[in-house]
């Protein structure tokens, strides 16, 4: 059995690409954003980086589609759909 991203001690998480095994990926509609930036501040996996325009970002590698950043947005600018086979 092949061994998958084992993180072995404490902060070396982000060495990790760790958003593999998610079953839903958050998809930001930026005509509602209001850039308030409260998605990247909750996101417990640092999983959000902003962009030089305001917006915020998910890195797909790293996000396990926990859903907080939907629930946190106020402008219901993030919804989460079923992430597709590979």
């Amino acid at each position: 059995m092949e061994v998958g991203n084992v993180i072995t001690e404490a902060g070396n998480a982000a060495l990790r690409e760790t958003g593999d095994w998610r079953t839903q990926r958050p998809i930001v509609d930026k005509e509602k954003c209001n850039k308030c930036g409260l998605c990247w501040l909750h996101c417990p996996d640092a999983a959000i980086k902003p962009l030089e325009d305001g917006y915020y970002e998910n890195d797909l590698f790293y996000c396990k589609g926990c859903g907080i950043c939907a629930k946190v947005c106020p402008k219901g600018a993030i919804t989460m759909i079923e992430e597709e086979e590979k």
